[in-house]
């Protein structure tokens, strides 16, 4: 709670803001643009390379929480399909049947969504249509794959706006729902203040306290994915800079509120049930008595019977090993709103429709993040072949796309693929790389303060990217260097190549495949660790030198950011 009310006021909307601010300021430039005027070209390359690699793993992680909330959930998979030809319907209606209607196909829209939600259980408890919508975790990657490819390639005005608008009632109705419902329930925390595991060994994350605290609850504290819609996209739909302040500190302020009230609802859980939903089946199995047994042995006592009600209450056929934070949040959410609406016979409803509010919240993110990353790709590519970078050009945007979609799908993937549960494998990356980003954002907003004569301001984001930079750089160390087998990629991998030589099997791999799979993920996320933070000291490095610079010759330096950029 701590880290998320002082990481939002003092870094994640200090970033969101400033760097709004300066991309309002240089005609809506990215953030990758304004780091090569900053800092120089050498600089504006490398930030390139390293923000649309960031990108792949951030995506990848938005996508696999997606995919953990899905799996087994033939409900779920429905009602977020649903929402695809349902958008379609409200970009064809408003463009071509009905232009500038948007009152009329907001109630339309909005009816088909709940009609969807509601059906959704028809669907789940029918024979066949049950089994069709009915996936497993590489299933479920291959079809967002596919999403992610036609979404970023499709207009805008055809299924991300319809869609994006179409889930802002669904936004806004939750969060104030659920405001309201804590208010109104009250319900007492059963989570202790502490638990055993504060030592770093417990079943979900590995590592200490600090850092890796400050790297796993990102997105309520300081955020970089922020800084690339601040740059760029935001710019360009503001009418004037006085609305910067209430959009770019003001939003993540509300995001800091969301983030209190989704620890709430992990929070209300009985701890065994926390324990079941977020332990890999490699701690506690995949029967509900082998967990209830796992997890009433660390002194958290649930029952096999309380498991299977809860499964049941939900509408799933199990709530096991439901990792990613979707899930959890989506059970506290239900039981707190079935208390103040509806009672026990809704909780499944309120389940499914906390899984759709998530699915939708992150599915806009996936997806413009695919966009984004495209046109960084084809920025990237323009520097070799100039007819890349045409964003017009079909074929340059499917060639993009394609290499855009593989890499976060390659991660997504393999973290759907891995035996331990994949989350606790690629979230300490998720994390790592998505605060390096803010450290790169709030090290440019420093840059830029300095070079625009407010030495004195520059202060308000150097700190936080001071902050920011330590911690992910001595979690990046521990992820690669650490001899606990269960924090450093490389002494884990050293185990399983060890076990390989010896023809042993390590559980949970059942099979020498999943071995060396397990041994080659390690290595690729121990690259990308070490990639990222030698990333971040180039930033550095190219800051403080700029910096140098302008200090030393204050006059040369100071800009007129709009006709430099003009």
């Amino acid at each position: 709670t701590l880290w998320i009310l002082a990481g939002v006021v003092l870094a994640g909307a200090v970033q969101d803001m400033i760097i709004l601010f300066l991309s309002t300021r240089r005609n809506g430039a990215s953030l990758g643009e304004m780091i090569r005027r900053e800092m120089g070209s050498v600089a504006g390359i490398i930030a390139l390379v390293g923000i649309m690699a960031i990108l792949i793993i951030l995506l990848a992680v938005l996508g696999m929480v997606v995919v953990k909330a899905l799996i087994g959930s033939p409900w779920g998979v429905f009602t977020l399909a649903a929402t695809i030809p349902i958008a379609l319907f409200m970009g064809v209606y408003l463009r071509y049947i009905r232009p500038g209607k948007v009152g009329e196909i907001s109630v339309i829209g909005f009816a088909m969504l709940m009609f969807a939600l509601l059906y959704g259980q028809t669907v789940a408890a029918h024979p066949y249509w049950g089994q069709v919508f009915n996936l497993d975790g590489k299933t479920l990657t291959l079809w967002l794959m596919g999403y992610g490819f036609i979404a970023s390639v499709l207009p805008v005005w055809l299924l991300l706006a319809p869609r994006d608008y179409l889930s802002t009632f669904l936004k806004i109705g939750t969060i104030i729902g659920l405001a309201i419902g804590i208010l109104v329930v009250n319900p007492p925390l059963l989570m202790p203040a502490a638990t055993p595991f504060i030592d770093g060994t417990g079943p979900v994350f590995s590592g200490s306290l600090f850092p890796f605290l400050f790297i796993t609850i990102a997105c309520g504290a300081v955020s970089g994915f922020h800084a690339l819609v601040s740059s760029g996209t935001t710019p360009k739909m503001i009418d004037n800079e006085g609305h910067v302040r209430p959009i770019g500190y003001g939003a993540m302020l509300v995001e800091s509120f969301v983030a209190i009230m989704a620890l709430i609802a992990a929070c209300v859980l009985d701890p065994g049930v926390y324990f079941a939903l977020n332990s890999g089946p490699a701690v506690i199995g995949t029967t509900v008595e082998s967990a209830a047994a796992a997890i009433s042995s660390w002194g958290f006592v649930v029952t096999p019977e309380a498991l299977s009600q809860l499964a049941n209450d939900m509408g799933e056929g199990s709530i096991l090993s439901r990792t990613g934070g979707a899930p959890t949040f989506a059970v506290g959410m239900a039981h707190i709103l079935s208390q103040a609406m509806g009672g026990g016979a809704m909780m499944a409803f309120w389940y499914h429709f906390a899984i759709l509010f998530e699915a939708l919240f992150i599915l806009t993110t996936l997806d413009a993040g695919t966009r984004v990353c495209r046109f960084l790709m084809q920025d990237l590519l323009g520097t070799a072949v100039p007819a890349m970078k045409d964003t017009n050009n079909l074929f340059a945007n499917l060639i993009a796309t394609s290499l855009v979609v593989s890499g976060w799908g390659y991660f997504l993937y393999q973290g759907v693929s891995d035996p331990f549960g994949g989350i606790n494998t690629l979230w300490a990356l998720f994390g790592i790389s998505n605060q390096m980003l803010a450290g790169i954002a709030l090290i440019l907003a420093t840059v830029a303060l300095v070079r625009m004569g407010r030495g004195r301001l520059a202060l308000v984001p150097a700190v936080p990217a001071a902050w920011v930079l330590l911690i992910t750089l001595i979690a990046g160390w521990q992820k690669l260097f650490s001899e606990i087998p269960a924090i450093g990629f490389l002494s884990h991998a050293d185990v399983f190549s060890a076990a390989i030589a010896r023809g042993e099997i390590l559980a949970p791999a059942t099979t020498m495949v999943q071995m060396q799979s397990v041994l080659f993920n390690d290595r690729i996320n121990a690259f990308m660790t070490a990639f990222f933070m030698v990333i971040v000291v180039a930033m550095v490095f190219f800051a403080i030198k700029t910096i140098r610079q302008s200090l030393n010759n204050p006059d040369a330096a100071k800009l007129v950011p709009a006709q430099e950029y003009a």
